[in-house]
């Protein structure tokens, strides 16, 4: 497990990773990752430069800074911050293209209190919406 700076910060860096996913990065999901990167005080070079898109992030990397940022056994507070934090990303456009449905169902299966190996798409998208629903009500 990284270290709680190097923690935050490679959170910081999956995000910008889940705004790229789908090619793009929206006007939203960007106002929504220099909220973030300010509010968690991570605003390097390295994190600008994503924020800021002079460095587009592919999927393969954004896969990759997940699977360093779980490990190999997620801890079930880790994988709950990043759950909440990608699904409020991918929702604050209103729109979830194929490619972040691919992501969350990826990150779904990682999920250290799951015991069935598949679950289905439907309820990794009720779960979604309700984490989603709680990130909004904790922002009003």
């Amino acid at each position: 497990m990284l270290n709680k700076e190097n923690n935050v910060k490679q959170l910081v860096k999956i995000l910008i990773g889940a705004a790229w996913i789908d090619g793009k990065t929206q006007p939203e999901e960007r106002a929504y990752l220099n909220k973030i990167a300010q509010e968690k005080g991570v605003a390097t070079p390295e994190i600008y430069s994503l924020l800021h898109e002079s460095k587009q992030v592919q999927p393969a990397e954004c896969y990759e800074w997940l699977k360093e940022y779980l490990g190999d056994v997620p801890n079930l507070e880790d994988y709950q911050k990043l759950l909440e934090s990608i699904s409020a990303l991918i929702y604050s456009d209103g729109d979830v293209d194929t490619e972040e449905a691919k992501l969350l169902t990826q990150l779904q299966s990682l999920d250290p209190e799951n015991k069935s190996p598949q679950p289905s798409h439907n309820a990794v998208l009720k779960e979604i919406q309700k984490l989603y629903r709680r990130w909004v009500e904790g922002q009003n």
